[in-house]
């Protein structure tokens, strides 16, 4: 897909580097020539531009992006402004960025439907990861139901999945495996990355140092993390 990022600060400069890891085409635009240039590399195109300036937005290629995300920060007038001019000239799916409950009031009343809250996200997810004692990461589903992110217990190591009866003994299900590997680079070194290991199966050998990426109960899952 073709993505067109505006605003290159951390937030709109990860998203682009990781869209381009997987395999997306990333226009990134900023005001900013340092964090242009800083990008230059790393994507598709990087642009410098003011995109509250109207000539500027009909200038983007806007009918060939799948999506148009607006990650500027700080400057909510900025923001807000281009996206007045996306609304005005492009047809494509836009997402904002809000950075304040008012931020977010106004982005809703100009029809924007889906709205990022990067901050508000990690201080959630990280949050959670300490309501559950064992959890590396979690993310909640609703006020019932949890996604985390947690090394295998030893009791369990060198067991099949049908074996350890998660679902049977614990009410939780095992979504996949994150296992640790090392692999050479280019350049001939040692690298330590993570695989996801796909779709378990009964059959399924849990390893040590495992990550279990678990559905459940938050309750549920850390009774598994901590018997």
């Amino acid at each position: 897909m073709k993505f067109i990022i505006i605003g290159l600060g951390n937030f709109g400069a990860s998203l682009s580097i990781k869209l381009m890891e997987d395999g997306h085409e990333v226009i990134g635009v900023d005001r900013s020539i340092n964090k242009v240039n800083s990008l230059q590399d790393k994507i598709t195109h990087a642009i410098c531009m003011d995109t509250t300036d109207e000539e500027a937005i009909q200038a983007l290629p806007l009918d060939d992006a799948d999506y148009v995300i607006i990650g500027i920060g700080e400057d909510t007038g900025a923001s807000i402004l281009t996206t007045a001019l996306l609304k005005k000239y492009c047809s494509k799916k836009i997402i904002s960025r809000a950075i304040s409950d008012l931020h977010q009031t106004v982005l809703e009343a100009m029809g924007i439907e889906e709205i990022l809250h990067p901050e508000a996200d990690t201080a959630r997810r990280l949050a959670s990861r300490f309501m559950i004692k064992g959890a590396l990461s979690s993310f909640s589903l609703d006020d019932e139901f949890d996604i985390v992110e947690a090394e295998v217990p030893e009791q369990y190591v060198g067991m099949t999945i049908q074996q350890a009866k998660f679902r049977e003994d614990n009410h939780v299900n095992i979504v996949t495996i994150i296992r640790k590997r090392r692999r050479r680079s280019i350049l001939g070194n040692w690298q330590n990355i993570q695989e996801v290991f796909g779709v378990v199966t009964p059959n399924t050998i849990l390893e040590a140092h495992d990550i279990l990426v678990i559905f459940g109960k938050a309750d549920d899952i850390e009774k598994l993390l901590n018997t």
